[in-house]
């Protein structure tokens, strides 16, 4: 027996020895391949690149992982307390692993394996920084060996403010968070300082799982696992009761970020065009995971109202031209909302619907007759369009003509029809235009919806500093999702009319006065292979001898031909090149009337140096960019000031910061430009449209193009140019009569008008060498005595007001002494004006 016994104990420690010695070879070999941990000493992980408007408010966001990074000593207390307390409550006293964790782990591990659940691992914070860094996520024995390696390592390399410094900036936390501050901001728009007990408990909380913890689809798991961990804060003493009561008796108060781009639908033209820059100057991997710091030059107030406005007023122009059917049709069953969700997806991912277009919904009609059509959503909610709310909808045939009046709604809508609508949340519907001012609407229907569709037509707006160049607002599209294209930037379109005042620019810069005379009357001159016979907006009218003032504000396009050619196409070609208005102008007259290609960023660039004295201005997005450590690496403004960096005050002078713009124009011709240009929005053919918008001075040119394909208007109050374009994008007609009047001029004036709404009205600047001279406005002399129509008109210093120089018929070319090859394909430019 004691034979047997001690066989036996000499047979098992040989086996302990045995196993004791394989394990420590095992470990051994294991140690030999662990990873590099101490490359975690210079952890730099890929970060979020934020996009700043000039006010400092958010923008955009691009990354590939939504992250920010934030030192340990940044982060406050009862942050960093809330996720020890919940995942690691001997975080502070262990060295890397905590075998009574691990014991309790496997013990739970067998109720899991029964109950087929995830097993636990009973991983310190060390060893969830070891696996998230260096290792897999794989649930191998192997895995879990190499974790606790590494971890023992780390808590002998690394102070413990260190690991959880990682752990914080690297744990993933939903809603497209990677550590931390990405979760302070997406959850709850707050930065870590901000963040309260309970906030700060519910981050702490979703760790084990994000999804099973969503604030808004498992909102009472929520709230029990985030006052869990309130618990686990006051029983560790990170709190008191009274902190703990209070915290619990907080809503959760969490919310879903939108996705990473662009934080507003106003800012996604604007915040593409930022992307692209970005790219440009220092590659695609510095801006998703350089977590640069971007300052750019967007006033948000304005954007939005930029957005608004062109939407609303694209909208306004479609309806005017009829209803043009549905976006789609589907088969309407007992299981119509979900397959009308189907449809939805499905239509997003065409670019027929997008996301952006809210409060627009997309719908489906269930059934329509006279009074009304009933619609539902996807998310089984019914409504109704009453009839009053879709006259608009009469059949689009062309763009100038349309079906007959809607009577009924079963003559629009049919069931099975998917479009958008918009809930009606005025008290009453709308009046008739012809309606008197005293009568009475109906009521509204309860739970109306009016039909809408998304415009055909498109457009732009861009509002610039004049003095900097500092873009303001820009809007490219009516929506980002359904077109990506930026129609103030990409689209390159002839300017009608809105060209005339360089042409003028260059007029006055020769000798001519804007009260010189030019002759407006049938003008002929060669071209390539044809004669050039331009004529005014209304077919076969003149209007004879005018000044150059009203040859702008009546945009007579016969006498801009005629002073163009007494000017020289080679002189107006340079001089416009000063401007940056073109790459290619073609070298003929019709270029007087706007028939080379421009876009509507250049153009209104352009307008600016009319606007602040002829200085010529370089249109900026971006204003600065600083790296992740707060270094700036671009900056706009390059201009020195060493006067600047004074601490205190000690009775020096303000500092005086040199002007380094090119001076591209006289600046008494661009006052003399800019008066005439007033003039248009006072007197001429912007008058009816933006004159009466707003009491504070606005100057500005209409512009259109050749059967109506384009409409412009750009203009500017004396620190704010704006420019709006309006047309298709695969070039047609607006409609007769859709000139830039009456499409573009209307927008321009929303905008300015909310723009300006809180300014002072200060006039536009006079430099010195202007005089001022009261003149009859229809012959350009100095007006006399009591004499009526009189205003007062911008002279050089130099100028004779008495000694206008006169243009006629001597300027005019000869149509016999250069009569070209053939008189086939005669052009005739009506329209442009």
């Amino acid at each position: 027996m004691f034979k047997f016994v001690g066989v036996a104990f000499a047979a098992g420690a040989i086996g302990v020895i045995g196993v004791a010695g394989f394990t420590a070879w095992y470990l051994n070999e294991l140690n030999k391949d662990l990873p590099d941990y101490e490359q975690l000493a210079e952890y730099a992980p890929p970060v979020t690149t934020r996009v700043y408007a000039g006010d400092g408010s958010l923008v955009a966001e691009f990354a590939r992982e939504r992250r920010l990074f934030v030192p340990i000593e940044a982060m406050p207390d009862h942050v960093k307390y809330a996720f020890v307390s919940a995942e690691d409550q001997s975080f502070y006293e262990h060295s890397g692993i905590d075998f009574r964790g691990l014991v309790r782990a496997q013990v739970s591990n067998i109720g899991n394996i029964l109950r087929g659940r995830r097993l636990e691992g009973g991983s310190t914070i060390t060893q969830q920084v070891a696996k998230n860094f260096l290792l897999t996520s794989e649930q191998k024995v192997e895995r879990k060996l190499r974790e606790m390696l590494i971890a023992r390592k780390m808590e002998r390399t690394f102070t413990k403010d260190h690991i959880l410094e990682l752990y914080l900036n690297e744990i993933y936390l939903g809603n497209r968070s990677y550590g931390v501050a990405a979760a302070a901001l997406n959850y709850f728009d707050k930065s870590l300082d901000e963040l309260t007990i309970a906030e700060a408990s519910y981050l702490a909380a979703i760790t084990k799982g994000p999804s099973n913890y969503h604030p808004i689809d498992h909102e009472a798991r929520a709230v029990e696992r985030r006052n869990y961990v309130i618990g686990r804060l006051e029983a560790d003493g990170r709190i008191t009761p009274e902190e703990a009561a209070e915290a619990e008796a907080q809503p959760l108060g969490a919310h879903i970020a939108p996705p990473l781009g662009a934080r507003d639908w106003t800012m996604e033209y604007f915040a593409e065009e930022v992307r692209k820059q970005i790219v440009d100057l220092y590659g695609v991997e510095a801006l998703y995971d350089g977590g640069l710091a971007v300052r750019t030059s967007v006033d948000p107030n304005l954007q939005t109202k930029a957005g608004e406005v062109l939407r609303r007023w694209l909208v306004t122009y479609d309806q005017r031209h009829g209803w043009r059917g549905a976006i789609a049709t589907m088969e309407v069953g007992d299981d119509w909302a979900e397959a009308l969700s189907a449809n939805v997806d499905q239509l997003k991912n065409a670019r027929k619907l997008s996301d952006d277009m809210a409060p627009w919904r997309p719908a489906v009609v269930l059934s329509s007759n006279d009074s009304a059509a009933e619609i539902g959503f996807p998310d089984g909610e019914k409504a109704i369009v009453p009839v009053e709310l879709l006259r608009w909808a009469r059949a689009y045939i062309s763009a100038n003509d349309l079906g007959p009046e809607v009577t009924s709604a079963s003559s629009v809508l049919k069931s099975g029809d998917i479009v958008y609508v918009e809930k009606y949340g005025e008290t009453t519907l709308p009046k008739k235009d012809d309606a008197p001012a005293d009568a009475k609407a109906k009521p509204t229907p309860e739970n109306s919806y009016a039909l809408r569709q998304a415009p055909a037509v498109n457009g732009g707006l861009i509002a610039i500093d004049p003095h900097t160049g500092r873009v303001l607002a820009m809007v490219g599209g009516f929506s980002f999702q359904l077109s990506e294209f930026n129609r103030a930037i990409q689209a390159e379109r002839q300017p009608g009319s809105t060209f005339k005042p360089f042409v003028y620019s260059v007029a006055l810069d020769s000798g001519y006065t804007p009260s010189s005379i030019v002759l407006d009357a049938p003008f002929v001159a060669p071209s390539l292979d044809s004669w050039y016979k331009p004529g005014n907006y209304i077919e076969g009218r003149y209007y004879g001898p005018s000044t150059l003032r009203l040859g702008v504000e009546q945009s007579r396009n016969a006498m801009t031909a005629r002073l163009a050619q007494d000017l020289g196409i080679g002189r107006i070609m340079e001089y416009v090149e000063r401007f940056k208005l073109s790459d290619h102008l073609p070298r003929e007259l019709a270029i007087s009337l706007g028939a080379g290609e421009t876009t509507l960023m250049k153009i209104t660039a352009a307008y600016s140096v009319f606007d602040n004295g002829g200085k010529r201005v370089e249109p900026v997005l971006i204003d600065r960019i600083q790296d992740r450590t707060g270094k700036t690496i671009y900056k706009r403004d390059t201009r020195e000031c060493s006067a600047c960096n004074a601490t205190i005050w000690s009775g020096q002078s303000e500092p005086q910061i040199p002007d380094t713009r090119e001076q591209v124009m006289d600046p008494r011709t661009a006052y003399q430009i800019t008066s005439i240009l007033e003039g248009v929005v006072v007197r001429g053919t912007a008058a009816r449209t933006v004159g009466g918008a707003t009491d504070k001075p606005l100057a500005g040119k209409t512009g259109t193009t050749n059967d109506y394909k384009d409409a412009w208007f750009v203009g500017f109050s004396p620190d704010i140019a704006a420019g709006v374009y309006v047309g298709f994008d695969m070039p047609q007609t607006l409609g007769q009569g859709e000139a830039g009047g009456t499409v573009a001029a209307p927008i321009f004036a929303a905008f300015m008008n909310e723009a300006l709404k809180d300014k002072a009205g200060i006039p536009f600047r006079v430099p010195s060498g202007v005089r001022l001279v009261r003149v009859n406005a229809r012959t350009g002399k100095p007006a006399g005595a009591g004499e009526t129509n009189v205003i007062l008109e911008a002279f050089k210093a130099e100028d004779d007001p008495n000694a206008s120089r006169v243009l006629d018929d001597d300027y005019t070319l000869d149509p016999l002494s250069a009569a070209p090859a053939s008189e086939e394909n005669n052009e005739d430019i009506n329209g442009l004006y």
